[in-house]
C-alpha cells in the first residue's frame, strides 16, 4: 500500500520547483492532491503532470496573504476531497538583495505578507479541520535564511526566523490533538526561481556552490522526500522539529 492511499494533500505553491515536487511526490504516494499558486499557468502545469502519470489532483488559485482567499481554498479542498491530512504550506516570495537601511517599506509588508502572514493564515483554516479528525500533518517551508543571518535579505531573513517560531508555537499548542506541525528548511535549491537569478547575475553560481558543504545546489525532490516524510506515519513522533535540508550549511 502506498503510504498516503485514501489521504488529501494540499499544497501551496505548487505550481513550480518544491512545491511542484512536493505535489508529484504526493499524489505518487496515492494521496489526493490540491495543488495552490497564484500562477495559474503554472498550477494548470502540476495538474496535467500528476493526472498524466495516473494521480488525482485539482487546482485552486489563492492569494495565500489574503484571508478570505485562503478559507476558500481550505473550504474547497474539504468539499472536493470530503478531509485534509496533509498541509505543506510552502508558497513564498523573495526579496531583491539590499542592506537593510536601503530596503522599502513596501518590499517588507509585502515578503511579511506571504512568507509568515500567508503560513498563519493556512495553518488558521487548516488545523480546524484537522482538529476535527484528531489527525494531521502540516509541514511549513522555513529556509536556512530561518536558521542563520544573510546580509542584503533582511526581510526574508526575518519572516523565515518567523515561520520557525510560529512553527513551534503551533505545534506544541496541538500536540495532543493528533496534529503534528514541523518546517523544513531548504538550503541553496535549483528551482526556476534560482535558474532564473542565474541567467541574469551568473557568477553567483559558484558562490551558491561555496555555501553548500555539500558541493552542489539541492534539487525540489530532495525537499519533497523529507516533507513527505515528516508528513508520514513514519514520522509519528517528530513535533515541532525545524529540519535542515541545506547539504550542510547550517552546521558550518
Amino acid at each position: 500500500m502506498k503510504r498516503f492511499e485514501g489521504k488529501v494533500a494540499l499544497i501551496t505553491g505548487g505550481g513550480s520547483g518544491i512545491g511542484r515536487a512536493t505535489a508529484i511526490g504526493f499524489a505518487s504516494e496515492g494521496a489526493k492532491v490540491v495543488i495552490d499558486d497564484i500562477n495559474s499557468e503554472g498550477g494548470e502545469e502540476t495538474l496535467r503532470m500528476i493526472k498524466s502519470a495516473g494521480g488525482e489532483a485539482i487546482f485552486f488559485k489563492a492569494d495565500i496573504s489574503k484571508a478570505a482567499e485562503v478559507e476558500a481554498l481550505v473550504q474547497k479542498t474539504i468539499e472536493t476531497y470530503g478531509r485534509l491530512d496533509c498541509a505543506f504550506n510552502n508558497a513564498g516570495v523573495g526579496e531583491p538583495l539590499k542592506r537593510m537601511g536601503k530596503t522599502s517599506e513596501d518590499n517588507w509588508d509585502r515578503v511579511m505578507a506571504t512568507n509568515l502572514k500567508g503560513v498563519y493564515l493556512c495553518m488558521k483554516y487548516e488545523i480546524p479541520h484537522m482538529y476535527k479528525q484528531r489527525k494531521g500533518a502540516i509541514v511549513n517551508t522555513a529556509s536556512m535564511a530561518g536558521l542563520k543571518g544573510l546580509a542584503g535579505q533582511a526581510a526574508y531573513v526575518a519572516s523565515k526566523h518567523g515561520v520557525v517560531g510560529l512553527t513551534k508555537s503551533a505545534a506544541i499548542e496541538y500536540a495532543t490533538t493528533g496534529i503534528r506541525i514541523n518546517a523544513v528548511c531548504p538550503g541553496v535549491i535549483n528551482t526556476p526561481l534560482i535558474a532564473h537569478g542565474l541567467k541574469e547575475r551568473p557568477y553567483l553560481e559558484k558562490s551558491y556552490v561555496q555555501m553548500e558543504p555539500i558541493g552542489r545546489l539541492g534539487k525540489p525532490e530532495e525537499i519533497a522526500a523529507a516533507v513527505l516524510w515528516l508528513c508520514s506515519d513514519e514520522a509519528s513522533f517528530v513535533v515541532g522539529s525545524v529540519l535542515s535540508v541545506d547539504g550542510g550549511v547550517v552546521a558550518g
